[in-house]
């Protein structure tokens, strides 16, 4: 049976930091232990309510594509059991099935996000440029139109309560340097191809995503933080999915659509969700997983 956690206390590991949804704790000099929470941050604000089995549906997504996209980049996973690095049943429950043991990496200063298909800040942007961080797009181009191709529109990463801005292939250019911001865009594009095709098959439309990469000291890329999860992606439904309407969504787009209806202002404090937006997200959450990796926690 699982066990709804909203945080994590790993008492015989010292605490890196919390971030929105996981809690990093130091096994050593070079590696790490990433615990995922049931928190659900939405318009980057921590909600009162955890979502019961979304840190071990992280996980196991996560885990899922770290290993099927290998081939294509290496990844900050060791392989070393999260049970074996705590001590007594206690830690040992709160990391099983909903943590990771990984090498210690240097992160990039922006989130790789790759579109395939026109929604969320890319539609905003479409609407008052007609580009999407400074990619020109055809006229007329309709809400949750598919994308010609798949674009590559970095963001950089926001300080805790901030929200994160999208920059142009230039600004990602200055940030890393050009040959690692090509690196980057290429194997974001390759990643969100290869993972598409996967996903199509089971019935899923991965709209927009969003990769974390690090650096090794030898400066080898790494895909780190979690891969094209419910949190970290927009998946729709396929046979819901029609051109000018956003669609239905198994991810926490179900939670924003929710909060765009409240009297609030995006900002700290969060509101508590109902009782019935908790239990819808949290299936929304699981039939992602199942449908992408064929099973789900138990």
């Amino acid at each position: 049976m699982s066990t709804t956690a909203l945080e994590s206390h790993i008492a015989s590991l010292p605490l890196v930091g919390r971030g929105k949804v996981r809690d990093i704790y130091a096994v050593s000099d070079n590696k790490l232990l990433i615990v995922t929470t049931d928190r659900l941050s939405a318009f980057d604000v921590i909600l009162p309510d955890p979502i019961p089995d979304k840190g071990r549906v992280l996980t196991a997504v996560s885990n899922f594509w770290f290993a099927r996209l290998a081939h294509i980049v290496p990844n900050h996973l060791t392989g070393i059991d999260p049970e074996s690095v705590v001590r007594g049943e206690d830690e040992r429950a709160q990391v099983r099935g909903r943590a990771v043991v990984v090498r210690r990496l240097k992160p990039l200063p922006i989130e790789a996000v790759v579109r395939g298909y026109l929604s969320g800040s890319g539609w905003k942007d479409y609407l008052a440029s007609g580009a999407v961080c400074g990619i020109r797009l055809p006229a007329g181009m309709k809400l949750a139109q598919r994308l010609p191709q798949p674009l590559f529109t970095p963001a950089t990463k926001a300080e805790a309560g901030a929200h994160d801005e999208n920059i142009d292939f230039a600004a990602t250019c200055t940030l890393l340097g050009e040959q690692t911001a090509a690196r980057v865009r290429d194997l974001a594009l390759r990643l969100y191809t290869e993972a598409s095709a996967h996903a199509t098959a089971c019935g899923i439309l991965i709209a927009d995503t969003k990769f974390e990469f690090g650096l090794d000291a030898a400066g080898t890329i790494h895909l780190i933080d979690e891969a094209l999860t419910p949190d970290s992606s927009r998946f729709w439904p396929a046979d819901a999915y029609r051109e000018g309407v956003s669609p239905p969504s198994f991810d926490k787009q179900y939670v924003r659509d929710y909060l765009e209806t409240l009297d609030w202002n995006k900002r700290a404090p969060g509101p508590e969700l109902p009782a019935e937006v908790i239990a819808r997200t949290s299936a929304k959450y699981r039939e992602a997983c199942r449908r992408l990796t064929g099973s789900a926690p138990d």
